[in-house]
């Protein structure tokens, strides 16, 4: 009997060690990729511009000739000027997974959205422009403030484009931010953009608003009101338009520096009267300029004692010009809308100083729009009103349940 024990133990040893072994799971290699690149196929090296450095130092430091370097400079010349790059921008080169670690593809990261590529690998060498992939995130705020509007977004780590938008954009018309008090209040629905889901890239649309100043309620929500421009306007909850026809001025942060006057005297002229039909407007070079309304630019050139100008008609009344500029960034026959960026400050032609001269017609005659009553802008159509209110129906419902901040945190 203890034989046969002693076999049936041998035999049950030698199954156990016949028994196969677990085949072990090996993970597949994590691919990643950015700027349309596989980096896993690169050593990537990642760096900043520094001060007096040039493209062609930095290919040199990181392997590439002479001679490859000028055919680079020579073939991307029409699409990229290598001498924008900037001091402090960062850039990333992937270079050769080997021992050579040479340079093949040079990415100037021009902001945290937009890229220019490089790509000289091949024989063929190729420039494109790209732009990371952004993430939209519809996100709430609100506040009650005790001293001013920026202190309390400030201080609740909010974007201080919010202030400008509901100060300057959404209820410039409604409310004087100049006289807010204590205890006054705001809630917001807004757009904010990510990159690589976590990085704050800046604010889209504020969808809707609420401010309560004084006692008094003010609604806003942005309502697309032409869709083949894709223009979008501010209405309250009863469907009052709430921006004016036309901006107080055509540059933010300025200060007026010789009005509209048509017995101006000129001592450089022997103190002749030289009419001033414009309001100019002083700021640093280099100052966006705004135009003041939704229009059609009829004139953008470069004529004369005017310097580079924009001509801007607005309907069949009003036609608003903007003269002197260092730069001019529309064309004929673009369509603009109020606020849009449409030139820089500058000194060109007649100025003694970096200024915007502003310029004003009603019905082809030039006027003061100091001393005009501008219009409102044309209030929405009854038919659109109906559509117009369901769309905002929700996003009321939304704004009125923001909570404010706890009593105890008040900025």
């Amino acid at each position: 009997m203890k034989k046969l024990f002693a076999l049936l133990f041998v035999v049950l040893i030698i199954a156990c060690n016949d028994k196969k072994p677990e085949a072990k799971i090996i993970p597949k290699p994590k691919f990643v990729y950015e700027f349309g690149y596989r980096l896993n196929d690169y050593k990537v090296i990642n760096d900043t511009i520094k001060s007096g450095e040039n493209f062609s130092e930095i290919l040199t430091k990181n392997k590439v000739d002479y001679a490859k370097i000028f055919e680079i400079v020579n073939k991307t010349k029409d699409s990229f000027n290598i001498r924008s790059l900037r001091a402090g921008k960062p850039y990333t080169i992937l270079a050769k997974n080997d021992s050579t670690q040479q340079a093949q593809v040079f990415i100037y990261r021009r902001s945290q959205v937009q890229y220019t590529v490089i790509d000289f690998k091949d024989s063929t060498i190729t420039v494109h422009n790209g732009k990371k992939p952004i993430k939209t995130v519809i996100k709430t705020a609100s506040g009650i403030i005790t001293t001013h509007l920026s202190h309390a977004i400030k201080s609740q780590g909010l974007n201080p484009y919010l202030t400008y938008k509901m100060a300057d954009d959404i209820f410039a018309w409604s409310i004087d931010f100049s006289k807010l008090q204590k205890n006054d209040k705001f809630r917001l629905i807004y757009e904010q953009f990510y990159i690589e889901d976590s990085i704050p890239v800046g604010i889209g649309k504020i969808k809707a608003a609420y401010f309560e100043h004084n006692d008094t309620p003010f609604y806003a929500f942005n309502y697309m009101v032409d869709s083949t421009h894709k223009a979008y306007d501010y209405f309250d909850d009863k469907a009052n338009v709430l921006r004016r026809q036309f901006l107080k001025m055509p540059v933010k942060f300025s200060r007026i520096s010789s009005r509209y006057n048509l017995k101006r005297r000129i001592a450089y002229y022997g103190n002749k009267i030289r009419a001033h039909k414009g309001t100019d407007y002083a700021a640093p070079i280099g100052t966006p300029i705004e135009s003041t309304a939704n229009g059609t630019v009829i004139e953008s050139r470069y004529a004369g004692g005017n310097g580079n100008y924009v001509k801007i008609r607005h309907n069949s009344t009003y036609t608003t010009q903007y003269l002197h500029m260092s730069k001019r960034l529309v064309k004929v026959g673009d369509y603009v809308k109020q606020g849009d960026v449409i030139g820089k400050i500058g000194m060109t032609g007649n100025t003694a100083g970096p200024h915007v001269c502003y310029r004003f017609w009603k019905n082809g005659v030039q006027i003061d729009p100091l001393r005009e009553k501008l219009p409102a802008s044309e209030p929405m159509k009854k038919n659109k009103k109906p559509a117009y209110l369901k769309f905002i129906e929700p996003l009321k419902i939304q704004l009125d349940s923001i909570e404010y901040p706890p009593k105890n945190i008040l900025f």
